[in-house]
C-alpha cells in the first residue's frame, strides 16, 4: 500500500497570485476546508510546500 498523506485547505485563494490559485487546483483543492487524501510523493510535497499559508497536512498514512 502506498505512503498518502491527508491535505485540507485552510487559506483562502482570493488576492494571492495566480501560481498560488493553480497550485491549489493542481492538489486537488479550490474551496474552503476541504481535504483530499493524496498520495505522499516528492512533487506533492513540494507543492504542499510552495503554499503553506494556504493548506496543511492533516493526516499521514501508510
Amino acid at each position: 500500500m502506498a505512503k498518502t498523506i491527508v491535505v485540507k485547505q485552510i487559506g483562502s485563494p482570493i488576492r494571492r497570485p495566480e501560481i498560488q490559485r493553480k497550485t491549489l487546483i493542481g492538489l486537488g483543492l479550490n474551496k474552503m476546508h476541504r481535504t483530499r487524501e493524496l498520495e505522499d510523493t516528492p512533487s506533492i510535497r513540494g507543492m504542499v510546500a510552495k503554499i503553506p499559508h494556504l493548506v496543511e497536512i492533516i493526516e499521514e498514512r501508510g
